[in-house]
C-alpha cells in the first residue's frame, strides 16, 4: 500500500521502523532512534524516501516525550514504551526534520507533487515547532532610537 496519509507513521516504512523498535531491547531502542535521525540529519547527498519516513517517524517519537509535544498516537506507531529519550536528540530530530523538506530530498519532492503535500509539510513543520519554537515577533519595542 505505501502511504495512506500524512501521519509520521501512516507508511508500510515508518509503520516496519515501530515494529523494529517493539522487537527491540529497551536498550537498543534510542539508539536506534539516534541512528535514524543521524541518517536523515546528515545524509551524503540526496535524502531517500524511506530514510526520510524513518525520521519523521522517529522525530514523532522524541517530539511525543517533549513537555510540550503530544503523544505520537498512531495504530501503526511503536506499542512497546521507549525509554526516556535524552535531550539532545531534540536537535538531531530538527536537523532530520529540517533535511526531509529540503530541496534535496525525494520525499518532499513527491510530497509536493500530491493533493496532501501542503498538509504533509504543516505537519512536518507542527513536529519541528515543538522541538525549536519559532521566536513570536516583538509587539513593542523596548526601548526608542
Amino acid at each position: 500500500m505505501g502511504t495512506w496519509d500524512i501521519g509520521p507513521f501512516d507508511n508500510d516504512t515508518a509503520a516496519d521502523f515501530a515494529g523494529d523498535l517493539d522487537e527491540a531491547t529497551m536498550e537498543e531502542r534510542e539508539s536506534m532512534i539516534r541512528r535514524v535521525l543521524k541518517r536523515a540529519a546528515d545524509p551524503p547527498d540526496y535524502l531517500i524516501t524511506p530514510d526520510a519516513e524513518r525520521a519523521v517517524a522517529a522525530a514523532a517519537l522524541v517530539v511525543a516525550q517533549h513537555p510540550d509535544g503530544e503523544p505520537a498516537c498512531s495504530n501503526y506507531g511503536p506499542s512497546e514504551p521507549l525509554p526516556e529519550l535524552p535531550a539532545d536528540l531534540r536537535t538531531l530530530a530538527v536537523g532530520a526534520l529540517d533535511r526531509v523538506v529540503d530541496e534535496r530530498s525525494e520525499i518532499a519532492e513527491l510530497w509536493d507533487e500530491a493533493t496532501d503535500g501542503l498538509r504533509w509539510r504543516r505537519d512536518i513543520t507542527r513536529l519541528r515547532d515543538v522541538l525549536d519554537p519559532p521566536i513570536p515577533p516583538q509587539e513593542e519595542a523596548l526601548f526608542e532610537i
